[in-house]
């Protein structure tokens, strides 16, 4: 998987694609949220729940289907006025693509089983075929070690400098405006 640093750079990053009265603490917080919520399923380890089983880790959570949902839910929550509204649809589409970004940037890592996209349909699970990103370690113990500096120097190139650069681009896009 990726880390959280990287998952949340990409949340951030998307966010900066909405308009101003919806680009707000709120909207950022809640799409990293989502960027990181499908890593939840780490609990399966502790409940012996094998890796590959459709509730193991990289499976359901990591779907399309479970970012549809997650993303659905969030809005319907979180942004209640807005349900009927244009704003509405957008603001679920941005939590969707927060919540599958996890499973895209876990599919370009070098290691791991792959990613149940099309879970529950599906559970065959599948890497992209180009795999720069430097699989992180589970737990924050490993984090703290010489695999988890690889790992935030890889996401840096990888994911980092992409986000900054969208950033950037839309600022000055912005400003032309």
């Amino acid at each position: 998987m990726a880390s959280a640093f990287g998952h949340a750079a990409v949340a951030y990053a998307l966010g900066y694609f909405g308009k101003k009265p919806l680009r707000n603490w709120k909207l950022f917080l809640l799409g990293i949220i989502c960027s990181i919520i499908p890593d939840a399923d780490v609990i399966s380890f502790s409940l012996g729940i094998p890796y590959e089983d459709f509730w193991g880790h990289r499976g359901f959570t990591h779907s399309l289907v479970f970012a549809f949902l997650f993303g659905a839910l969030v809005s319907f929550l979180f942004y209640p006025k807005q349900r009927k509204k244009w704003s509405g649809l957008i603001l679920w589409l941005y939590f969707f693509l927060a919540t599958a970004s996890h499973s895209i940037l876990d599919a370009m890592t070098s290691g791991g089983l792959g990613v149940a996209f099309f879970s529950p349909f599906d559970t065959t699970r599948y890497f992209l075929p180009w795999r720069p990103i430097k699989v992180s370690p589970i737990g924050a113990e490993n984090f703290l070690s010489e695999w988890g500096l690889l790992v935030l120097r890889s996401e840096a190139i990888w994911i980092g400098i992409p986000c900054l650069l969208t950033i950037i681009l839309l600022r000055i896009i912005r400003l032309k405006k």
